[in-house]
């Protein structure tokens, strides 16, 4: 274990277990939860979507993929759905990185979940934003 840096500080069992102990950002972990809750449902919405095109485009080859998928009616709503499974997965990794890193490590892992979650969520809306347009 190395030496603490003047931010970090030690949270006992004790201070967990007190409901009158105040620790952490209130309004960041309030906000974090809505929306967890809020992209989880959405997601649950939209996967009635994302089956409708995967059935739809069952056995299909690419000329009827990029005839479906270029619909704006179903390609824009698609990507706004890539949009916020990405924030998603973020904030789920981030669950999971809150647990098990502390100190310099965490930030730099979070630095790079947010990085994977942003290359990814743009590549993939920018591939169907280019279906949508330009076919």
């Amino acid at each position: 274990m190395g030496s603490l840096n003047m931010r970090e500080t030690i949270i006992t069992r004790e201070q967990v277990a007190n409901p009158r102990t105040h620790y952490g950002d209130a309004k960041a972990s309030t906000r974090h939860f809505i929306t967890q809750r809020v992209t989880g449902l959405i997601n649950v919405v939209f996967l009635g979507f994302l089956l409708f095109i995967v059935v739809r485009l069952a056995g299909q080859d690419r000329a009827d993929m990029v005839g479906v998928i270029g619909n704006g009616f179903i390609g824009i709503p698609f990507a706004v759905l890539i949009g916020i499974v990405a924030v998603h997965m973020r904030n789920g990794m981030r669950d999971t990185l809150e647990d098990y890193l502390h100190g310099r490590m965490y930030s730099l892992a979070m630095m790079l979940n947010t990085l994977f979650c942003l290359i990814v969520g743009l590549a993939a809306i920018g591939a169907i934003v280019k279906i949508v347009f330009w076919g």
